[in-house]
């Protein structure tokens, strides 16, 4: 039999028993949905971590030096105990790694602290992170002026009292006025504005521009980390490729500044924006491990809704393959007639289920902040899915149907 001519029939029968047809199809189509829902929404939020993550909140090619590290999963209250009694990173440590360091690379020390703010307008804004950093630290996470400058090596060494704001936090304290020059409080004390940044948007729903940044060495100090230390120190190799080989002298240049013994551990962190996102590898690792059983539930169910169809089609058109049959076809003929037609059905289903699925992923994306990429390869394997159920499912119908004896199924009424 022509495979066209079995294609046509599968459809023929779609088209004139529209509600047993999607029935029919409802499982197959529900299941390469909820593949192609989850996988374009797990893969787009894989994308999104790593790409905005990165390069957002943590910086590109950089390798940051903690207390500890900056995800704690189930660490346990020793551990957690041992961690406090840690050495606080200074600025010491900061220009050790400026001086030791045979790899090119900037150095940046940066600590943060949430607080309100204050402008000379009477107008204030809460919650915003105050930053105490250095110069490099604008360079590192890629930050952009929009008006005004950041602040001088000077300026940083000597604690200057000046602030470069994010572009919400400018919009918030001073609306339609000229933040450039004005005063700024933070806690209290008065901080000259020299800069606003340009507007970065939101990570996974939260803003980006609502923080400050102001000299480390300024009085911001006072709340943001003791005098002397620093929350951490961001160092950005200039050579992407070499990113961890400048891991590897941080890590020596500041072993040898704690004085530790070969056989001791670390008291300190240095990591990877990779190593710090090292916890969402685990969870899309799980999600499409557990993904696959989830859909062969919707699959198996699917199949057998398609097999029990193709069985009730089978015996409406008994008469039909014995007329075919009495005119010579092959048991072949018969077999693969309704192989082409089950496989069809699963097919068409799996296309709707493909096409349902990437709508839904987009309009996820657009009323959320979870990103969604489709990617062609699991649309692919969503039909490729299709095609085997239907395959699977029509087996034994037509083993069924090539069966048949032709003088019995002449005589069926």
């Amino acid at each position: 039999m022509n495979v066209w001519e079995g294609v046509f029939l599968a459809l023929q029968q779609i088209r004139t028993q529209k509600l047993k047809s999607f029935f029919s199809l409802l499982g197959v189509i529900l299941g390469v949905m909820f593949l192609i829902i989850v996988v374009t929404v797990v893969e787009g939020l894989d994308r999104y971590v790593r790409e905005e993550v990165t390069s957002q909140v943590f910086g590109i090619n950089t390798v940051t030096v903690r207390r500890w590290p900056e995800v704690n999963i189930n660490v346990d209250p020793e551990e957690w105990r041992a961690r406090l009694r840690r050495p606080r990173l200074t600025y010491e440590d900061a220009e050790a790694l400026r001086l030791h360091l045979s790899i090119p690379a900037r150095v940046a020390v940066v600590s943060t602290a949430g607080s309100s703010v204050v402008g000379d307008n009477g107008r204030s804004a809460t919650g915003v992170q105050v930053i105490g950093a250095s110069p490099e630290f604008f360079t590192i996470r890629a930050l952009e002026v929009a008006r005004g400058r950041i602040f001088t090596p000077q300026e940083a060494e000597a604690g200057t009292p000046v602030v470069v704001l994010g572009a919400e936090t400018a919009e918030v304290v001073f609306q339609e006025l000229d933040p450039l020059g004005r005063t700024l409080r933070i806690r209290g004390f008065p901080y000259r504005v020299i800069g606003v940044l340009e507007e970065r948007g939101s990570l996974f729903g939260q803003s980006l521009d609502n923080f400050v940044v102001a000299p480390a060495r300024s009085p911001v100090q006072s709340f943001t980390a003791p005098r002397g230390r620093v929350d951490e120190i961001v160092v950005q190799a200039l050579d992407p490729d070499l990113t961890r080989e400048v891991q590897a002298e941080v890590e020596g240049i500041m072993r040898a500044r704690h004085r530790l013994k070969p056989d001791e551990p670390n008291n300190f962190a240095v990591e990877t924006a990779e190593d710090a996102i090292s916890f969402w590898d685990n969870i899309s690792r799980i999600l499409f491990v557990a993904l696959p059983g989830l859909v062969a539930i919707a699959l198996v169910v699917g199949g057998i809704v398609i097999m029990n169809i193709m069985l009730v089609s089978v015996m409406e058109r008994t008469r039909e393959i014995g007329i075919r049959k009495a005119l010579g076809a092959r048991r072949k003929d018969i077999l693969v007639q309704v192989l082409i037609e089950a496989a069809t059905l699963s097919t068409a289903g799996a296309g709707f289920g493909v096409a349902i699925g990437i709508l839904l992923a987009m309009l996820i994306s657009a009323v959320s902040p979870l990103p969604a990429a489709v990617s062609p390869v699991w649309v692919s394997v969503g039909v490729a899915l299709g095609l085997g159920v239907g395959i699977a499912a029509g087996v034994y119908p037509a083993s069924r149907a090539s069966k048949l004896d032709p003088v019995d199924a002449l005589r069926y009424e």
